[in-house]
């Protein structure tokens, strides 16, 4: 039952594709991309929108695995970096790798802010802010939209074979 509802939760978040990337990966075209994700992921991930906090049934997700882009696929995040930031936003306090975002300088509100994407689809995924927890001080403040999460019992089966032993499976 567990495993069920883990991969109910996989489903809300509206995946864009089914597995992880293959080294071939393409972004589609700005036409496919639009018939691929809802309303809201679209605007967040190809608009650099923003998500009403709150609205996203990842920010309150304990359950083991990765966060995923929405758009590609590529692993961003880990369950085991996430923590509760009070903001509304599902929040992180690393990428699960050194490559998996870039960081850019985002002056659209009138500061200076760092907005991170995720390197392979250049997604906009959020902000990150030096106010967060131990060990890093970073929070990486992400849209809900942005991601899929993929859960740790799922991860081979999808491809996703590299982070399994970090959750046992």
């Amino acid at each position: 039952m567990r495993v069920l509802s883990l991969f109910l939760l996989a489903a809300l978040a509206a995946p864009a594709f089914a597995q992880a990337p293959g080294p071939d990966w393409r972004k589609p075209s700005d036409a496919q991309l639009r018939r691929q994700l809802t309303d809201v992921q679209y605007r967040v991930t190809q608009r650099d929108a923003t998500e009403r906090a709150g609205t996203s049934p990842l920010n309150d997700n304990r359950a083991p695995g990765i966060y995923v882009d929405v758009v590609s696929g590529e692993p961003l995040f880990s369950s085991r970096d996430k923590f509760d930031s009070g903001t509304g936003w599902p929040s992180f306090t690393r990428p699960i790798s050194p490559g998996a975002v870039t960081e850019h300088v985002d002056r659209s509100l009138g500061m200076a802010r760092v907005e991170i994407r995720s390197a392979r689809a250049d997604s906009h995924l959020g902000h990150v802010f030096r106010d967060g927890p131990r060990p890093t001080g970073l929070r990486y403040c992400m849209n809900g939209a942005a991601l899929r999460f993929v859960p740790a019992a799922a991860l081979r089966d999808l491809g996703y074979d590299a982070y399994a032993d970090a959750f046992g499976e």
